[in-house]
């Protein structure tokens, strides 16, 4: 069983034997039965850094409803370092980090289907640069899109091309992933990436069926992502030498000092 010092004067057992940030919860929680009288309003840096946001919306709306878009780098977890809503303002912004390299610059995710993505862009007047195109079209990579094409039938194939049926998978252009983020700060990565690699072993057994290999895979990409999270970290970390020792919890051990600061606030469920 883990113990962290930050976990002391925390209730319960159960959630230090096994990840399990639900049973954390129920065991520490405090219910608030209050009005918002305390409640704080924006602060000056607030105000500053959604005053320049709204400009920046105003003009995303005049030119269109896209502002920018990426056409050269294909999002993911490490593809972009720290980002600023203004580099005259960012000594005043305290969550450090955008989708993209600019704020309401549209990412390029091809993973649902490349012609989707390559067709958004040209939309708007953007090019897909020519390496990306030939990434994704010349070479062994098969998109989601494609996948689901490849088991299509050929009367699916016609009510799709007729519009007598709309919304299949193959036109999802991305998903929706919920990331919980809570067992970072409970728990650490390192001790994260320790419990997926103990599924993982959970799951080799003798005669394993198809279920078995997905789940592996599936367990295999959750420990690449929190390493891939841990990796960003370290990178912000060299950019801002005071987030350092934030980013040692997060990695080694917990940061449940977060917990504690709050712990006489409200978890609402």
């Amino acid at each position: 069983m883990k113990n962290f010092e930050q976990w002391n004067g925390f209730k319960g057992n159960r959630w230090k034997e096994k990840i399990d940030v639900r049973n954390f919860i129920k065991l520490n929680y405090t219910p608030y039965d209050g009005d918002d009288s305390f409640l704080e309003g924006p602060t000056e840096a607030t105000n500053k850094l959604w005053g320049k946001l709204q400009e920046l919306q105003k003009a995303e709306r005049a030119n269109g409803g896209v502002l920018d878009m990426e056409t050269e780098v294909v999002t993911s977890l490490t593809a972009y370092g720290p980002g600023y809503i203004d580099e005259d303002l960012k000594n005043l912004e305290k969550v450090v980090g955008l989708q993209t390299d600019k704020p309401l610059k549209r990412a390029f995710m091809p993973y649902g289907g490349i012609k989707m993505a390559e067709q958004a862009c040209e939309t708007y007047g953007y090019e897909v640069s020519d390496k990306i195109k030939d990434i994704f079209n010349n070479y062994e990579f098969k998109t989601h899109n494609q996948g689901v094409f490849d088991i299509y039938t050929p009367e699916m194939k016609m009510a799709r091309h007729n519009k007598i049926l709309t919304g299949l998978p193959d036109t999802y252009g991305r998903g929706r992933i919920v990331g919980d983020y809570r067992r970072v700060a409970l728990y650490g990565i390192d001790a994260l990436i320790e419990g997926k690699k103990k599924d993982f072993a959970a799951c080799d057994r003798e005669g394993m069926r198809r279920y078995d290999f997905q789940l592996r895979e599936e367990i295999a990409d959750q420990i690449r992502a929190l390493k891939g999270m841990k990796q960003w970290l370290w990178h912000m970390a060299m950019t801002f030498p005071s987030l350092q020792k934030m980013q040692e919890k997060h990695s080694s051990g917990c940061t449940s000092d977060i917990w504690q600061q709050s712990r006489h606030r409200t978890v609402l469920q």
